[in-house]
């Protein structure tokens, strides 16, 4: 029973595979973040992630016949909060979804001792794609220097690079940090000036500092790692100090439908690149609408389920609902445990045939992961702001990897020796 085509998996698997056990649930918590500085980011995203587990609960029963539970416990975006969070829940844990980068690295050490895998879709510690040195941890479908290296070749298809001038306002937080590292390479080799600007976490609504600073240094390009208010902070400025939106560039997490509704066809030509869609004629999309939110189970509104941050929480739990199916499958359980959950994210193969087999069509690229590869680097469409909501301004973008596969396993290499000792998948080649 150790094998399931995916069309049999959920029949068998929905039987219990016996009488002598009978499958309880799939407890997937996630530590989240309704409260906070970063609340206006989180709600949609917590929304559309719930609502795909719950739209499975009522079409399916779950997955493989297991109800999901997809409970939250609040952190506020706090890091203390999210550490605390992640001791209460981890007991009975599959999978540990820490939503900040700051969570993600306090809990990193951990995944070795307790053997539970982080799922951190697009955000999280770079080098956590080699999964030779990071067994335990996943940023698929796409990471932050996937992200950079996308920007750096919009930017490079409008015109050469070599002597322009990159502004990198960035929240100074771990995360607004992730990027620097493939920034500056690519600065130095194609010959752009790349000037960061720190925003504090008390300065996210108030960002004159930076934006005179801006109006004084005049840059070619403005690239943003923003969150939360920040976003709405910088956009709002970049229209009062008339910086030409079409050369204002965010990375995926600054590209929230409800902070470009606060300046309207002020911010029309704003760019975010983005490995989401938000496509309300998928499949999945109208079986949410019908058994979730008309009936009464969501917390949403029609305003954010049209939105990017809705549907990115759609795609994130259809990837992991996707990792738990596989799982199943291999170990023939419906009850997989948590180092089983691990081969399941470590074996993804999301085609265009099985997205759109899961509803997904137009929501995410295709991608697939490996025990060497946990990021997946799907690649990302260039959304653009046409003044009323986001369009695809792009083909399907890909990062160009070899810009920094030497510097994942530099870095990788690096926090393993100073975590020393730091175990290892000697049985996975960086090749697989």
């Amino acid at each position: 029973m150790k094998h399931f085509t995916k069309t049999a998996a959920a029949a068998v698997l929905g039987l219990g595979l016996g009488t002598a056990a009978v499958a309880q649930e799939l407890y997937v918590p996630n530590l989240a973040y309704r409260t906070g500085p970063f609340a206006a980011t989180g709600i949609p995203l917590m929304n559309g992630q719930a609502d795909y587990f719950t739209m499975l609960n009522e079409r399916d029963g779950g997955i493989g016949g297991v109800p999901v539970n997809a409970a939250e416990c609040e952190t506020g975006y706090s890091t203390e909060k999210g550490v605390e969070c992640y001791e209460k829940v981890k007991s009975d844990a599959l999978v540990t979804q820490p939503w900040s980068t700051g969570i993600t690295l306090q809990v990193l050490p951990k995944t070795n001792v307790d053997e539970i895998p982080i799922l951190a879709p697009g955000y999280g510690f770079s080098p956590m794609a080699d999964g030779t040195v990071f067994q335990w941890a996943f940023n698929m479908p796409a990471g932050y220097w996937d992200a950079a290296s996308m920007i750096v070749q919009h930017m490079e298809s409008e015109g050469d690079l070599d002597g322009k001038k990159v502004a990198f306002l960035h929240l100074d937080h771990p995360f607004g940090k992730e990027p620097l590292p493939i920034l500056e390479k690519l600065a130095g080799e194609k010959g752009f000036e790349l000037l960061p600007i720190p925003v504090g976490l008390k300065e996210m609504q108030n960002q004159s500092a930076q934006w005179l600073q801006i109006r004084r240094e005049r840059p070619d390009y403005v690239v943003m790692w923003g969150w939360g208010a920040m976003n709405a902070g910088a956009i709002t400025e970049a229209v009062k100090t008339k910086y030409p939106m079409e050369n204002f560039i965010g990375v995926w997490w600054a590209g929230h439908d409800a902070d470009l509704r606060l300046v309207g066809e002020d911010g029309a030509g704003y760019k975010s690149i983005s490995w989401s869609f938000p496509n309300a004629d998928a499949p999945v999309m109208r079986d949410i609408q019908e058994l979730v939110i008309d009936a009464g189970l969501s917390e949403t509104n029609p305003e954010e389920a049209s939105g990017v941050f809705y549907s990115r929480g759609v795609v994130i739990s259809a990837i992991l609902g996707e990792a738990i199916r596989t799982a199943q499958e291999e170990y023939g359980t419906a009850e997989i445990s948590a180092p089983q959950l691990r081969w399941g994210l470590e074996n993804i193969n999301m085609t265009e045939e099985r997205i759109t087999e899961l509803g997904l069509d137009g929501m995410v690229p295709p991608f697939s992961t490996s025990c060497a590869n946990h990021t997946g680097h799907s690649g990302g469409w260039m959304l653009e702001w046409d003044g009323e909501k986001f369009i695809k301004a792009s083909d399907l973008m890909t990062a160009n990897q070899d810009d920094y596969q030497d510097l994942i396993a530099e870095k990788a290499q690096e926090y393993a020796s100073s975590n020393a000792p730091w175990p290892t998948n000697e049985e996975c080649s960086a090749t697989n």
